[in-house]
């Protein structure tokens, strides 16, 4: 037999809809954790959540823990029993430890020794008296990222708890939580729905509060919410559809129970100001949803809004939050009309009156720090047609921070110096650039499109990290308040979409030289940046083994880093590359042995009347006529060409191994064989520590020397 279902309601005050989504699946997850840990069988379980509850339903759960039967190894069996067969102290003591009779004990023979053993026996309890603690202890479990305290000192949660319902079928599962009682009552909406609601079974819980105005299940809240915004984007005139971002979706769905979309609008006028301020004030601060055109994405002077509530008069409701969106509209309006007294320029200025950093600065000083590492990323980078652009760029580049729109719409840095910079006639790449120096802001956004913006945004995060690592504020395993990471992985990534080949090394140096930093901090700075590209690398799908040796080659280049990770995946699988470094392992492990290194850069000639086998001599040859070709694939970065160079090598350095004893009794000849094998190790390690990448298992080069 089974419980149909088992319901825990736990009802609170509204909490933060940013809450919601990781308590459900914590609740779902430790429920199913729970149930399994207690040995109760069930077919499903969910959780279910609106504002002011958090809901787990598990389905035909078992009436009866499975019972459980454990086996324990004691002691040996000659340890246990005397020459007269009698127990000893040993077998005695570990019968009673297990709770049976000595005399139910038990053998088995490991790995050709035999032990005595007991098998422990516990029956499985009634469900019902399992739950309580169950249930209680998956509220415990729950964490938020902020919590409260209310009536009980001891006890946090997201929001004061107001009721528990706990039901398995049309039983209450009694328990206590925070001074709360559990039993069968829940709440309804809190203006549609009943105060006090009894729920006589649990098959009857969901139904019972959709009676009162409830929508428990989210998925079927989201799809009424989306049905409904679609049903009045058809009375539109037009090809209006509103902007539903996902984000915006969900946040809506977690602020209601009962969703009721109505449309509003505002004056037409307010379409003068550019959209990212109306979108913002619309999106962030009264949670609507933007309308647009179909065809031209042009913004329309209408919005989307969500309502808990379906008042008798629903054109109360929506006066009501036009008022809202009108006020705040009209401050945008008359903060984008002061701010335009003025140009962009005028402002620079006033960043001096504005701290960096307590121990950096002003505004202004950064801007000036930046700027001129940034012109001398236009040099490095053979830019220079670019320097004036990148000039004015940077100077304007935080010019916006200081103006009234910013100071009500911080969100809005970079969108609103683009918009000031366009009225003020400055270029309009310059404007970007302002814009897209920000990007990317976070792991999923948008990249520079213009090498103007790309370069800016790869000198401030660069002089960033320097000045915060200059003064003691480097990121730890625990904190990043600076964001350090986040700054290395965008410049990172303005690098491989701009294809910028940037040395990063000379960079550093000269954005320590601008910040006067000290050598000891520049190595920290180094490492730090050499292993989020490692990091960074990973991230994208590729091997540790051969982020490493792409660093290890060229890491100083981050873009170039990428590329030859790429040359390297396309050819790690192929037949060729497998034999490479199955005997750059046999190179390494020979010269290891044999007490020999191979030097790079030093010429090593090997004696070819010692040579008396064909395939040394076709070894000596190919690395003599590669090693020049080699070279030049890796100064003009050309790794299509040096893995061609390496598939040459590949089946020679094969056949030698094949073919040729390196020990042989002959001194002489041994040790010209290993020159051979010198020059070798020192051809792959222009390119790196082949012999470190890992292979298959089934691949793993047997050794044969």
């Amino acid at each position: 037999m089974a419980l149909k279902n088992v319901v825990l309601e736990i009802g609170t005050e509204e909490i933060p809809y940013r809450f919601i989504p990781d308590a459900l699946a914590a609740l779902k997850q430790g429920a199913a954790s729970a149930l399994r840990g207690s040995r109760i069988g069930f077919k499903d379980v969910n959780a279910y959540a609106t504002p002011r509850r958090l809901v787990m339903i598990a389905s035909e759960v078992e009436e009866q823990q499975q019972a459980l039967k454990e086996s324990f190894r004691g002691p040996p069996l000659a340890s246990a029993y005397d020459d007269e067969g009698n127990p000893t102290r040993a077998a005695l003591g570990f019968a009673k430890s297990k709770g049976v009779s000595v005399d139910d004990l038990k053998e088995e023979t490991v790995k050709g020794v035999r032990y005595v053993t007991a098998e422990v026996c516990e029956e499985g309890r009634a469900t019902l008296s399992v739950l309580p603690d169950l249930l209680r202890g998956l509220i415990e479990g729950l964490t938020f990222p902020k919590s409260m305290y209310w009536n009980d000192p001891g006890v946090r949660f997201a929001r004061p708890i107001r009721w528990i319902l706990a039901l398995a079928d049309d039983q209450v599962v009694p328990f206590s939580f925070a001074g709360v009682e559990s039993g069968r009552m829940t709440s309804g909406h809190r203006f549609m729905g009943k105060k006090a609601i009894e729920v006589k079974d649990a098959a009857d819980f969901m139904g019972a509060l959709f009676e009162n105005k409830v929508i428990l299940d989210q998925d079927r809240r989201r799809q009424e919410m989306l049905a409904a915004v679609t049903k009045l984007e058809n009375q539109f005139e037009g090809n209006l559809k509103a902007e539903l971002p996902p984000e915006l979706v969900e946040e809506n769905l977690y602020l209601v129970e009962y969703p009721v979309p109505f449309v509003g609008s505002f004056d037409a006028r307010y379409l003068e100001i550019p959209e990212e301020v109306l979108v913002t004030s619309m999106k962030k601060n009264q949670k609507y949803f933007p309308v647009r055109n179909a065809d031209n994405k042009k913004l329309a002077n209408f919005f989307i809004g969500v309502s808990n509530n379906r008042a008798e008069n629903m054109q109360v409701v929506r006066e009501g939050n036009e008022r809202v969106l009108r006020a705040r509209l009209e401050d945008a309006a008359f903060f984008w009309k002061e701010d335009l007294k003025r140009s962009l320029s005028s402002y620079v200025d006033r960043l001096k009156d504005v701290t960096y950093q307590e121990k950096l600065g002003s505004m202004k000083e950064k801007v000036e720090r930046t700027q001129k590492l940034a012109l001398w990323l236009c040099g490095e980078l053979k830019r220079q047609d670019l320097a004036p652009l990148v000039e004015r760029a940077a100077w304007l580049s935080k010019a916006d921070q200081v103006t009234s729109m910013i100071f009500e719409f911080p969100e809005l840095q970079g969108v609103m110096g683009r918009e000031y910079a366009l009225r003020s006639g400055e270029d309009p790449r310059v404007a970007k650039a302002i814009f897209e120096h920000y990007l990317p802001r976070s792991a999923s956004d948008a990249l520079p499109t213009d090498d103007v913006g790309a370069i800016l945004g790869v000198a401030e995060r660069l002089h960033t990290i320097t000045a915060c690592y200059k003064v003691g504020l480097e990121p730890t395993s625990a904190q990043d308040p600076y964001a350090l990471r986040r700054a290395a992985r965008g410049m990172n990534e303005i690098l491989w979409a701009r294809n910028l080949d940037l040395d990063v090394d000379a960079a550093v140096d000269e954005a320590c030289r601008i910040n006067e930093v000290d050598g000891d901090t520049r190595e920290r700075i180094g490492a730090f940046l050499s292993e989020r590209l490692r990091v960074q690398l990973q991230d994208r799908g590729y091997d540790k083994d051969l982020a490493l040796l792409a660093i290890s080659v060229v890491g100083r280049m981050p873009n170039q880093a990428l590329r030859l990770m790429e040359a390297l995946t396309g050819v790690r699988e192929q037949e060729w590359f497998v034999n490479l470094v199955s005997a750059a392992v046999r190179v390494r492990n020979i010269l290891q042995k044999a007490g020999r290194e191979a030097r790079r850069g030093e010429r090593l000639e090997a004696d070819p009347s010692l040579m008396t086998v064909q395939a040394e001599r076709e070894l000596d040859a190919a690395v003599s006529n590669l090693e020049p070709s080699v070279h030049i694939a890796l100064e003009s970065h050309d790794w299509q060409a040096l893995m061609e160079l390496l598939a040459k090598l590949s089946p020679v350095v094969t056949t030698f191994f094949d073919d040729v004893m390196v020990m042989d009794r002959d001194e002489a000849v041994r040790n010209n064989r290993l020159m051979i094998l010198e020059r070798c190790g020192a051809l792959f390690s222009e390119v790196g520590d082949i012999g470190s990448i890992k292979l298959a298992p089934a691949e793993e080069p047997a050794p044969k020397e």
